[in-house]
């Protein structure tokens, strides 16, 4: 299967993410595709139905995905065939996958996580899609730690844009309630410095986060109300310098 289906998954599920393919040289493109189309699949799996154990099933169905992709014998599907080509002909550790649909389980219930519990949700979904997807572009391990603090940003970043629509369907997705420091922590992760031009498309996700951040610092109200976003010349112009920099 060609990997048109995931460009469409994404580009109608994921736009943001989409802008950051289509800046990426075409053949990166290919290699991020069927991460960004995975892990959009997974994401949404909680959230198609509200019965728990109809959303349990449906998350167990991508983890018995991820296993049979680690055993070589996916099925063809639309995601899972792209996918499984990139993880033999990148050699990207299965385990990875499966964590991230272990770690959207939480997503199907409504209790308040813990800071240690926040931050291994943040770290299983956002920082082992970024880890993937830098080493899907030939990253060394010696940049996973940085890699993942970007993508702990980068995470936060988004979740507290969908927290109206979270608390709306009676989710608690914070540890607690004060937005201003968990902005100031994701800051923080966010500056890490300058990475290899070569992953530099897999960080790219992660373009808005330090505005995103910054404007929750200072005016948290945004989160609850939802205001939370950059205005559109800007989130263009700073991808566009992105692509450019590398």
């Amino acid at each position: 299967m060609s990997l048109d289906a995931c460009a469409a998954l994404v580009a109608k599920g994921d736009p943001d993410r989409f802008a950051t393919l289509m800046a990426a040289p075409v053949p990166m493109r290919a290699r991020l595709l069927p991460l960004y189309a995975f892990n959009l699949e997974v994401a949404r799996a909680p959230w198609v139905t509200s019965e728990p154990m109809i959303a349990e099933m449906r998350l167990q169905w991508w983890a018995d995905l991820a296993e049979q992709i680690g055993q070589g014998r996916a099925p063809a599907h639309e995601v899972a065939t792209p996918l499984a080509a990139l993880v033999t002909e990148a050699r990207l550790p299965v385990s990875l996958l499966d964590a991230m649909v272990e770690a959207r389980r939480r997503d199907i219930y409504n209790e308040r996580p813990n800071n240690a519990e926040f931050d291994s949700y943040l770290d299983a979904t956002a920082g082992n899609l970024m880890w993937l997807s830098a080493l899907a572009l030939g990253a060394g391990p010696e940049l996973e730690a940085r890699v993942r603090a970007v993508a702990w940003g980068q995470g936060l970043a988004s979740l507290l844009q969908a927290v109206p629509e979270l608390v709306a369907r009676g989710r608690h997705p914070l540890p607690h309630d004060d937005i201003s420091a968990l902005a100031q922590d994701g800051l923080r992760r966010l500056r890490q410095g300058r990475f290899p031009r070569k992953i530099a498309p897999a960080l790219w996700p992660a373009w808005q986060a330090k505005g995103l951040l910054r404007l929750a610092q200072a005016e948290p109200q945004r989160v609850a109300e939802g205001r939370l976003a950059l205005p559109e010349i800007r989130k263009r112009g700073t991808l566009l310098l992105r692509s450019v920099l590398g």
